[in-house]
């Protein structure tokens, strides 16, 4: 044990304390600290006086190297191996036994998870504390839970049971979907992956997903729902009303205010509330009794945590449907490599719409870029807005409300070059270049990063001297659209101008990528603009976020019966052909199948170590020297220069490295161990400049 680890700890030499509680007189605090060697439980003495108040699960107040600091106590014990005498709790911040038994494991599984620390991660599993709301709500410890005696859940689990006519039939449409929701009330543990076909209407994902809650909540066992965002929050909150109990429901969310929130949080410890939706954080909702833990659109990045460790909403809920035998619902327009090797393995079973039911609710797909467009319209390929798109929102303006999709909010928010098409860079930072307003390319490009002029700029690839937009933005593309199309309101939608509805009336809405606002009765038509430029990424998962933000887009057009008509501006590509066939469990299943020939996430976890050259070379070569030891070598590759996605900043260099490990399933439990020791080994000794440790972001690749 390093000597810096024992600071928390008093001297010997201290003066006798307050007299001790009789009975489990020694506390296992963790102190909050984001400090990898300071990962672990201190032991503290429970003063007599505060012996009642002193419980598993509340805040508290230490003294730790001379300084007072908050933390949670972990557990009471008898004894302590400490060795010598210890330091009183200073105070009990609150009597609310804040964390409870299931979301402390749970919490410590992600952290082993991620190998990050406990602090961060019951950073987000409990929210900033309102003391007032705690003299309103009286909060009791919960009560000793009984067993769930129904069969253990499982992917092969999802049989009929005899009551099944008697389930509401929004799920009618999807093989075992009634099988599932019947599972489900009878008290058992299905775990599925749900494809709904339509995002808006009564018979909408946020219908699917409150039946799930309810069939739940009728067999007297609780309920977690995570959503993206507060419009998803909003709409599954309707669907919920009039299937279970107003104020059996809580929202967990940051949009709605620390006060909302932590109201929220205390009636779910109570157990007045036994439904808890909200955003990522609301993962860890310590919800009683929990039988179903479900995520709508698990491939949104919205559901990763951006402070470290990083976790993905998704994957918290897989571990604590694990930890609690609760079923699990993952459910999306499109399916994630992620979902689809759960199927793959068998831990889930899909839960799929017949061809039929598909005919007969999406829209008509049509595609520029096929051959038979391309005979009517040679100039289709090139053109950013072809005819056959231009048709599709003329006769669609005569129904309703027409969607156009474009790839970037702003207005020409990139240059590239006009003969090689490579993007444009600064000659200082090598940030992006670009032009403000409505002068387009004719006014003076300059560097978003750092704000240089380029008068003079080249193509360092090609040598070419004349600029062209790299994408045009939504305000650009509402501009134009507004004067094809004159006399017709045009709405826009996107930064944090993003709308969550619009009326039935003839207006053309332009949105951004994953700001698209639900039409009420469905658009009439959905253009699906600068394919190319989402597919043209440099990311692995350039192909599978796009034909998610497709999928999500259609989803909200009327059926092909209705006249609804989605038209994509893209190569002729197998994302298309996935939106062409509605066919969004084929494209996972494909894309899966090639990651795992190139041993790519998700077939297998990766580890990614970015910072200052000699702590990341320093640090790799301990984690590969402990992980030889124990018989274990690991792929990596690198370090190699980060490319940066912004300005450089205090905590991003343009000197700063990475270094990927890539490790199989099987040894992730022992690979992340030793990630997590060694650091805080590293940390410890202060032997390097700090690094970032990150395991499986998606934005590494």
């Amino acid at each position: 044990m390093q000597p810096s680890l024992l600071q928390g700890f008093p001297s010997t030499a201290r003066p006798a304390g307050p007299q001790l509680a009789r009975h489990l007189p020694v506390a296992k605090v963790l102190v909050e600290s984001s400090l990898p060697h300071l990962d672990r439980l201190f032991d503290y003495g429970v003063p007599d006086t505060l012996d009642h108040a002193a419980r598993p699960g509340v805040r508290v107040k230490v003294k730790f190297n001379g300084q007072d600091l908050n933390g949670f106590l972990m557990e009471r014990v008898a004894e302590s191996d400490a060795g010598h005498t210890l330091v009183p709790l200073a105070k009990v911040v609150s009597p609310v036994s804040v964390l409870t038994p299931a979301v402390r494991e749970l919490v410590s599984s992600v952290a082993a998870r991620y190998a990050g620390t406990l602090s961060d991660v019951l950073r987000v599993a409990v929210p900033p504390r309102v003391a007032r709301l705690e003299k309103e709500l009286a909060v009791e410890p919960e009560a000793q839970e009984v067993p769930n005696q129904a069969e253990p859940g499982g992917a092969t689990s999802l049989q009929a049971g005899p009551a099944q006519d008697a389930l509401p039939g929004a799920w009618a449409a999807y093989h075992s979907g009634q099988a599932f929701l019947h599972h489900l009330a009878g008290g058992g543990s299905p775990r599925a992956v749900l494809n709904p076909l339509q995002g808006f209407g009564p018979g909408g994902w946020p219908q699917l997903l409150a039946e799930a809650v309810a069939a739940a909540y009728a067999a007297g066992r609780g309920a977690v729902v995570v959503v993206p965002d507060y419009r998803d929050l909003d709409r599954l909150e309707e669907a919920l009303r009039g299937l279970v109990p107003e104020d059996a429901v809580a929202r967990l969310t940051a949009d709605d205010g620390p006060t909302p929130r932590y109201r929220n949080f205390l009636r779910l410890l109570a157990g007045t509330a036994r439904v808890a939706i909200g955003t990522r954080s609301a993962a860890f909702a310590p919800v009683r009794d929990l039988g179903l833990v479900a995520c709508w659109d698990d491939g949104d990045d919205l559901h990763i945590e951006q402070r470290a460790p990083y976790a993905h909403a998704r994957e918290v809920l897989l571990l604590r449907a694990e930890q609690e035998d609760a079923a699990c619902l993952l459910a999306g327009h499109s399916r994630s490599t992620e979902a689809q090797r759960l199927v793959g393995a068998g831990w889930a079973r899909a839960v799929e719409a017949g061809r039929p039911d598909v005919r007969r609710t999406v829209p008509r797909i049509v595609n520029t870029a096929d051959s038979f467009e391309q005979e009517r319209d040679p100039l289709a390929r090139i053109a950013r807005l072809p005819g056959a798109a231009w048709r599709a929102a003329k006769e669609g303006l005569e129904r309703g409300p027409v969607l156009v999709q474009v790839a970037r909010a702003g207005y020409a928010p990139s240059l590239a070059c006009e003969m090689c098409r490579e993007p444009a860079r600064c000659g200082s930072c090598q940030g992006p270049l670009a032009v403000a307003g409505a002068s387009g390319t004719s006014a003076m490009p300059q560097c978003r990063w750092c704000s240089t002029p380029a008068p003079d700029w080249h193509c360092v690839h090609c040598g070419g001297k004349r600029l062209r937009k790299g994408a045009t933005g939504v305000i650009r593309t509402a501009e134009e659209l507004g004067r094809a199309f004159p006399g017709k309101t045009v709405i826009t939608s996107s930064g944090d101008q993003v709308k969550a509805a619009v009326g039935p009336g003839k207006a053309l809405v332009v949105a951004t990528v994953g700001a698209e606002p639900v039409a009420d009765g469905g658009y009439a038509a959905a253009l699906l603009l600068d394919g190319d430029s989402l597919l043209r990424r440099e990311t692995l998962r350039a192909g599978e976020d796009t034909v998610r933000r497709w999928f999500n887009a259609a989803a909200l057009v009327r059926p092909a019966a209705d006249g609804g008509l989605v038209v994509v501006t893209a190569a002729d590509t197998a994302a298309v052909g996935a939106l062409l066939r509605w066919d969004p469990a084929g494209y996972a299943e494909r894309e899966l199948s090639l990651r795992m020939e190139l041993q790519l996430p998700p077939a297998v976890r990766i580890a990614s170590v970015t910072g200052p050259r000699a702590a990341v070379e320093h640090y790799t070569a301990a984690v590969a020297a402990e992980l030889a030891s124990g018989g274990i070598t690991l792929r990596t590759a690198g370090p190699a220069p980060v490319v940066l996605s912004g300005p450089p900043s205090p905590r991003r260099s343009a000197e700063d490295v990475r270094t990927l490990f890539f490790f199989p399933y099987g040894q992730a439990a022992a690979v992340t161990r030793v990630l997590r020791v060694t650091r805080a080994a590293v940390a410890a000794k202060r032997s390097s400049e700090p690094f970032q440790l990150r395991l499986d972001g998606i934005d590494v690749l």
